[in-house]
């Protein structure tokens, strides 16, 4: 059974995040914008084992920059940093968008939806205008946050 994932507030400019994004292939050039806030997820034993981050956007949520590290892989970490970072979600509705890990979404409940029905404030993102390839797979979550 997994211990307890608890969560702790890290700065975009924190390097340990920084650089588990980078060694994950995330995009790392707008962490430090307003509007952003990114969680280190530490074990019941004080081990960091991963970070999350959510992104407001008008009355929804981007989920983003997900990675567990690669000590920590394979133990169904990844479910549980991305539920515990839900439970800093205070309604709206939550999206991502993903090049590589959208069959591990749709197991949390995330479907993918066409970019014509992702909201406008979601689709402004820096992560949804910029960064991220027009061929990603956007997603949002279908059902209430547990």
């Amino acid at each position: 059974m997994l211990s307890a994932i608890a969560l702790h507030e890290v700065a975009g400019r924190d390097a340990r995040l920084r650089e588990a994004l980078r060694a994950a292939d995330l995009p790392t050039d707008d962490i430090e914008d307003d509007g952003r806030a990114f969680f280190e997820a530490v074990s019941g034993d004080g081990q960091t084992i991963g970070y999350a981050g959510l992104e407001r956007c008008a009355g929804d949520y981007l989920l983003r920059s997900v990675v567990v590290l690669p000590a920590h892989r394979g133990h169904g970490l990844g479910r549980a940093i991305v539920e515990a970072t839900l439970q800093n979600v205070d309604g709206g509705d939550v999206f991502l968008a993903t090049t590589s890990a959208a069959l591990f979404y749709s197991t949390i409940g995330f479907s993918e939806l066409p970019r014509a029905e992702v909201p406008v404030a979601v689709l402004a993102t820096r992560q949804l205008s910029s960064i991220c390839p027009s061929s990603a797979t956007i997603m949002k979550l279908n059902r209430p946050p547990t």
